[in-house]
Formats: structure tokens, sequence, C-alpha cells
């Protein structure tokens, strides 16, 4: 059920604190006892997704984009396999992206969970040290990785409830963590998640040609050369921003439409213009990182 994401520079304690936050969930499920003040007992498996239970190594993985690319894309498949009513996936990564972890919160919410992010806070030089003799990260590998580190933000809904700890801290937020996981209820889905069954016979097929009319008016404008840089894309009142310094390609476009395609593959809202507004938002995160 609910989704817990840890985020930090690398070598800065992510695994400990999953493993730490293990132990505290299936401590409190087991005593959980049913009063009027206690949430349901209810059954959870717990799971810890990271590099090494997918296999992935540190020494390759982030080597170059299309390396990263490729391990992000296994992660986030694992977390759409495994993340269900009955299941707390603890994603224990480097989680750097923004828009990766906006991603992930748009799974969380078109399931209907609860979600929160948990940043180990730790300064370059501590993680530098453990990294020097853990051997984890190349050194120019964790050095780049620093540079792009995009902390969270408690301000963005993506990266809300935040819990942030340090390398100092004996224990996490137990209680904390616990109220915003188990039990506070999920937020309704969003434009980006949809939540109505499909009924129409034809909502694919609108669905893939709205989503392609928000694409094209991106290509025109950019043909057009459009100093604002703001779009007013078809059946949206969203304004699309595009990135100030560089031409969006069509293939970067493919990608996300199928990532948002995805995403909204279950479910429908049938009214095209949420649609057009849905993947307007879509973008304007995932474009602007």
């Amino acid at each position: 059920m609910p989704l817990l994401i840890l985020s930090g520079l690398p070598s800065s304690g992510k695994t400990r604190r999953a493993q730490e936050l293990k132990s505290f969930l299936e401590s409190r499920l087991a005593t959980q006892t049913q009063d009027d003040s206690a949430a349901k007992p209810k059954e959870y498996r717990i799971h810890i997704l990271n590099d090494e239970s997918l296999n992935l190594s540190k020494h390759v993985s982030y080597n170059t984009a299309a390396d990263e690319k490729k391990a992000r894309g296994a992660l986030m498949s694992a977390v759409e396999r495994f993340l269900s009513k009955d299941d707390i996936v603890i994603v224990d990564s480097l989680n750097y992206i923004k828009g990766f972890r906006y991603q992930l919160y748009c799974v969380a919410r078109a399931i209907g969970t609860p979600h929160c992010v948990v940043f180990c806070a730790c300064l370059p030089e501590k993680a530098r040290g453990w990294n020097s003799t853990s051997g984890a990260y190349p050194e120019s590998v964790f050095e780049e990785l620093v540079v792009r580190f995009e902390e969270p933000d408690s301000r963005t809904k993506w990266d809300s409830p935040l819990f942030v700890v340090v390398p100092e801290d004996e224990k996490l937020p137990e209680d904390e963590i616990w109220d915003a996981l188990i039990l506070k209820k999920a937020k309704p889905p969003n434009l980006s998640t949809v939540v109505k069954v499909v009924k129409e016979t034809n909502y694919l097929y609108e669905f893939d040609q709205t989503t392609q009319n928000v694409i094209q008016a991106i290509l025109d404008a950019q043909k057009s050369g459009d100093p604002t840089r703001q779009i007013k894309a078809p059946l949206s009142n969203i304004l699309l921003q595009l990135p100030p310094t560089r031409v969006v390609t069509l293939s970067e476009l493919r990608r996300l439409r199928r990532q948002f395609t995805s995403i909204n593959k279950m479910h429908t809202l049938l009214d095209m213009s949420r649609v057009a507004e849905g993947f307007v938002e879509y973008l304007n995160q995932n474009l602007n990182n």
C-alpha cells in the first residue's frame, strides 16, 4: 500500500535507513492493537527496492545517461509491479531527480495509496569519505551525481510529506512516518493520475489524438521561434512552459507521452480537456527539471 521514497547523495546512509524503516514497520505492524484510536490491523508485505535487489551495479548504472535511464526504468517497473493495497514499498535509491520523484508520486496517486519522502541529508564531504571507504561509486561518478542532485522540497506535492534525517540522528521520526503512511488517507488522484473506468470504445483513440495534438503544438511553436516559451495547447487551459535554454526533441516528447499513457492505461477521464491538461501538467513537471 504505502510508498516510501528515500532520497540523498550517493553513500549518504540511505540503505541503513531503509533497513531501519523496514524493521520499525515490521515491529509496529506486529504489535498493533485494535482499539478505538488505532488503525484496523492489516497484513502488509514490506519490500525494499534498490540497485542490489534489481541486480544493478553502481559501477555501471550511472556511467552514462543511457545506462542511468535504463536503471531508473528498471526501478520504476519494479515499483509499479510491487506497489499494491497490501504492499509497503521502500524505494532505496538516489531518487535525486525531482522529475523521477514526481513520477513515483504519480504512481502512488494512481493506485490511491499514501506516500512520503525521507531525505538523508548528509554533507558531501562526509558522503565522499564514506564512498571512498566503501568503493560503492567510482569517484568520477560520485562527483557528477553530487553536482546534479536535486534536493527534495517540502513545498512541492511530490516531496511532501518530507522527513529530513542527518547521520547523527539515532532514530528516525517513526511516529510521524507511521502517521503519514498508515494512518493518513491517500490524496485523491490529480489530473495526471486519472480515475474513471473506461466506458467508451473510442476513448483510447481520442486519448492518443489528444496527447499527439499537444506534442504537435510544441513542435509547431518551436519552429515558429516563439520567444515567450509558453504554449496554449489544444483543449488545455493550463499553459505549457517550454525549457528556456534548449529545444525539446520529438524523441523526448514521445518518451514522456509513453510514460503518461502507461500511468493512465488502466483508467480514464473521458473528458479530453482534462486529459490534455493532465498531459500538459506532466510535461511541465518533466521538461523543466
